[in-house]
């Protein structure tokens, strides 16, 4: 049984290497959308390039993070998160030191799989570590601090942009590493599964992110290559064979027999389908249309966050006292609303009676549901798969913001150069956010159809305190 108290000195050290490590690739999925404008200029690129420079690190993240749980268990928890850190600072010096589009891209892939194997390993070397009545605390201060990572995020990547410039957001992760490292090398206990048996799903992992990349280059690079979607359709269904005939696969499909698990997976990629195209889109008309430098850009999205941060683990109880259903139906429809508000947006915009009415609606709308639909999720399998469900939940959300990147710029007719022009861009944002409001109302119309009240004395989530914009709290399995 883990035995290290949270007041000891090595629980201490525990807790800053795993707020480290975490924090690491929770800043880069808050902070690059605000880069955006500034590496295209530098580097000549395209809309479809800065396209990839989001969605190459999303699809290696969204098709390796069950795997990167698996290794953990298998050859050691802490071993996997340390190679997660070097591998995620190793790409995120090529991303700094990328001279071209193409270079940054290949890194920003690279870095994806880096944040597979740390980003599950950061929350499973607490519950490995901990004694068991500590554990709700570490787990509390950790995603407590993992928000507030995400809160300074913004505003830290708009200053380095503004002022060393936008490869310091990159560059930033390499001092990072260098002090989590040798903290977690020399203070947290190894730790496995001895239940563990060597057999990984590699196959099945390939085929996720073949599926997932063949249909968003098919998104983005429209027109030329319809084909691909065939085969990236193709891939998709090869993946779902292969997993059910595996004994021990990456996505186990008889998990899909509870509908509220199936139902709770939909939702999630109607709602962070939608947060993934308003938060890339959003970071671009504020420099793009409304003039904003990169800090300001950063900072206005800043109240959503702290909102969450503040009173997303009010959210959840009052979701079990009340049920998942009214949350999950009512949040979607502020955050419909909250990106309606977002058209009053335009040149010289003003930051109090334009943008932060839609700032403070989006925040609540988000506390309303996040902590909700996570703990929805959990509650609707067995205490034995919760982890395996948190995993699936949150592989779900980054997939939907995966092709919202790709497919929103194409629905709301933006070319290549819009991104360069205040007006092209303008016109084809305000076609964009009713898209993004209206699949928010599809999700709220499916949860009030389908989620139910669970069951009583069904697991419940273990980070309640939550302030990343850009997905759901993952849960570990136990140690």
């Amino acid at each position: 049984m883990p035995d290290v108290r949270i007041a000891s000195a090595q629980g201490k050290w525990i807790l800053i290497t795993t707020v480290l490590g975490s924090s690491m690739a929770l800043l880069d999925s808050t902070v690059v959308n605000v880069a955006l404008p500034r590496i295209g200029d530098d580097l000549d690129a395209s809309l479809s390039a800065l396209q990839w420079t989001i969605n190459a690190y999303m699809l290696t993240l969204a098709g390796l993070i069950l795997l990167g749980g698996s290794l953990g268990d298998q050859y050691g928890r802490r071993k996997i998160f340390v190679i997660g850190v070097v591998w995620f600072a190793a790409a995120s010096l090529m991303c700094g030191l990328a001279p071209t589009d193409a270079v940054l891209i290949g890194a920003r892939a690279l870095q994806g799989i880096g944040g597979a194997l740390l980003t599950p390993g950061s929350l499973a070397l607490i519950q490995a570590s901990f004694h068991p009545d500590d554990r709700a605390r570490a787990v509390g201060l950790w995603s407590g601090f993992g928000g507030i990572g995400a809160a300074v995020g913004p505003f830290l990547g708009g200053w380095l942009v503004d002022g060393p410039g936008w490869r310091w957001v990159f560059l930033l992760n390499v001092p990072l590493a260098l002090l989590c490292v040798p903290i977690a090398l020399r203070h947290v206990p190894e730790s496995a599964d001895g239940r563990a048996h060597g057999r990984f799903d590699i196959l099945g992992a390939v085929l996720g992110a073949l599926a997932l990349g063949l249909v968003t280059f098919a998104l983005i690079e429209a027109g030329t290559t319809s084909l691909l979607a065939v085969a990236g359709v193709a891939a998709g269904v090869a993946f779902v064979y292969v997993e059910k005939r595996r004994q021990d696969p990456m996505l186990p499909l008889d998990i899909f027999a509870s509908r509220q698990f199936t139902a709770l997976n939909i939702v999630t990629l109607c709602v962070y389908g939608a947060f993934g195209g308003y938060f890339f889109l959003t970071a671009l008309q504020l420099q793009v249309v409304a003039g904003y430098s990169a800090l300001a850009a950063g900072t206005a999205l800043l109240p959503t966050t702290a909102l969450m941060l503040l009173f997303s683990a009010r959210s959840g109880a009052l979701a079990d006292r009340i049920g998942p259903r009214i949350p999950l139906t009512v949040g979607p429809l502020l955050c419909a609303t909250a990106m309606l508000l977002m058209l009053r947006v335009g040149e010289h915009a003003n930051y109090l009676t334009d943008v932060l009415p839609a700032v403070l609606v989006q925040g609540v709308g988000m506390v309303t549901l996040v902590a909700p639909l996570t703990a929805s999720v959990l509650a609707s399998v067995d205490t034995a798969r919760a982890g395996v469900a948190s995993g699936i939940n949150n592989a779900a959300a980054r997939a939907a913001s995966l092709i919202a990147v790709a497919a929103l710029p194409l629905l709301a007719g933006m070319g290549p150069e819009a991104y360069r022009s205040p007006s092209a861009f303008d016109a084809a944002f305000h076609r964009a956010m009713p898209i993004c409001a209206g699949v928010l109302v599809v999700g709220s119309a499916l949860a009030f159809a389908m989620v139910r009240r669970p069951a009583p004395g069904c697991v419940r989530p273990e980070c309640r305190t939550h302030g990343n914009v850009t997905s759901p709290p993952i849960e570990a399995k136990g140690g």
